[in-house]
């Protein structure tokens, strides 16, 4: 039952400290420090934790911040202690006698996971060791994971499930807090020199190797499995990595959240044949099917908290409104944090369950399958009319020149509601020409929801979130969109 604050670099200390803290019946607290200082150290108070066990230069936030860190009895270092005042894992000797794992309740807290907080505060998870089994039951059961797997680790809280199932793992030769950055070159050696059968990434890691095997037609022969969560991926950046794999490899494109995941699977081949419909553009991103024994719904959408599921009417196929789940796997509170909870948790008083309301926005065509329409918050309504970020940027994202788009909303100082903006972030060694602000106004006219959309701003590198660096952080672009555009 002890909180402890885990502020280590992915890597085998990682693994090791969470496996021991899990089976003593301590709770491990992860959170992303990509998030900025400041704002992890507000999230952390909130949990009161009791032990910290982190790098060296974590250690330094107990003089940094020493109020918000009053509660922790216990610091413990990966490494050397240069102030005297904490453990060393490298100097505690071996106990030699494995203790036995403490007894588990399937519903008490067995782990806080934060969520990256790229639309909002973070807010700390609460993992029962219920969610964490049925975690490990979809990836075993929905995706055939096996032993005889060797997996290439590029997020590692994933890594940690599938260690449990005894599969073997390789971390990846990058800096997993930044994808972004990473060498394709070494990634690919890595899946060379261990011939990696699996890999879970972002959908940055995805666009990476598949720009940088295009170039040097580079194979990834082993790979049997990719699934790439934590944005949407773009029809062309799938085709590209195709092109790199075995004709017997799948990329599966799972949807789902820090507060419950896996919750979808569809596969790059059935994408590809949506795809090749040029209307499906317009229509969202399919993310997949439910996995046995999620319920999902489409309710209206709101901004503020439903007592209960008696009191919401749901929209019935292909009307768009808000995602709304329930599952084995999916959390039922946030820790200390009843106004989040009021606002994404809803309980079922017939069932005695809770849904969660994820705050993405979509419909579920009439094959069961849910198509994703962006963010609640991101949504921008202009003149009575409402525009969705994912189909609204797929028009633009069309364009060669183009390596992305993002709608945002700015607000008019004359105007009560916002004036939908398209920013523009082009193909790396792209120039911005002349005619190109004309032909994306001439896209825009082509297609009727984005029919009167003139407004178009070009952005060098979109902010994106910390965790995934895929992300557009929306709420920034807007804010710059805003002062570039001096209303």
């Amino acid at each position: 039952g002890t909180r402890t604050i885990v502020l280590i670099s992915p890597g085998l200390d990682l693994f090791a400290v969470s496996y021991a803290l899990f089976r003593i019946g301590a709770i491990p607290v992860m959170i992303d420090p990509g998030m900025g200082t400041r704002r992890m150290v507000k999230a952390l108070e909130s949990v009161q934790a009791e032990a910290f066990v982190g790098i060296p230069r974590s250690q330094l936030l107990r003089f940094l911040f020493a109020g918000a860190f009053k509660s922790i009895r216990t610091w413990i270092s990966t490494g050397a202690c240069w102030s005297g005042r904490a453990y060393s894992l490298r100097r505690m000797p071996y106990a030699g006698v494995r203790p036995e794992a403490v007894p588990v309740n399937r519903n008490a807290a067995a782990a806080l996971f934060f969520t990256s907080g790229s639309t909002g505060a973070p807010k700390g998870v609460i993992y029962t060791s219920g969610m964490l089994e049925a975690q490990i039951g979809y990836l075993k059961n929905s995706f055939r994971y096996n032993p005889d797997e060797v997996d290439l680790c590029t997020f590692p809280l994933i890594g940690l499930l599938l260690i449990c199932m005894g599969i073997s793992i390789v971390l990846a030769d990058m800096d997993m807090t930044h994808p972004s950055n990473l060498n394709p070159r070494r990634i690919l050696k890595n899946i060379s020199d261990y011939q990696c059968t699996h890999m879970f990434c972002s959908p940055m890691v995805l666009k990476r190797l598949a720009d940088y095997g295009k170039e040097q037609k580079d194979c990834l022969g082993s790979m049997k499995r990719i699934m790439t969560a934590g944005a949407p991926v773009l029809p062309s950046v799938l085709k590209e990595f195709v092109a790199l794999l075995s004709e017997d490899a799948e990329i599966h494109t799972p949807y789902g959240a820090t507060e419950a995941l896996p919750l979808t699977d569809i596969s790059h081949i059935e994408l590809m044949d949506l795809d090749g419909d040029s209307e499906n553009f317009m229509k969202g991103t399919c993310v997949g099917y439910p996995l046995e024994g999620i319920e999902m719904k489409i309710m209206p959408v709101s901004e503020h908290p439903v007592a209960s599921m008696n009191k919401v009417t749901f929209l019935k196929e292909n009307e768009v409104g808000e995602i709304v789940i329930r599952g084995p796997n999916v959390s039922e509170a946030y820790w200390m944090n009843e106004k989040a909870n009021g606002l994404a948790k809803i309980y079922d008083v017939d069932t005695r369950n809770t849904w969660h309301r994820t705050g993405d926005l979509g419909r579920i065509d009439p094959e069961g399958r849910l198509w994703f329409y962006g963010r609640k918050s991101h949504r921008v309504i202009s003149g009575g009319k409402v525009y969705f970020t994912i189909p609204v940027e797929a028009v633009f994202n069309r364009h060669p020149a183009v390596s992305r788009s993002a709608l945002v909303g700015v607000r008019k100082q004359d105007r009560d509601d916002k004036i939908p903006v398209i920013c523009i972030e082009l193909v790396e060694n792209k120039k911005r020409k002349i005619y190109l602000y004309e032909e994306l106004r001439s896209m825009a006219s082509e297609n009727e929801m984005t029919g009167d959309i003139d407004k178009f701003l070009f952005h060098r590198k979109f902010p994106v979130d910390p965790r995934h660096n895929a992300k557009i952080f929306r709420e920034k672009l807007a804010d710059w969109a805003t002062v570039k555009m001096k209303l």
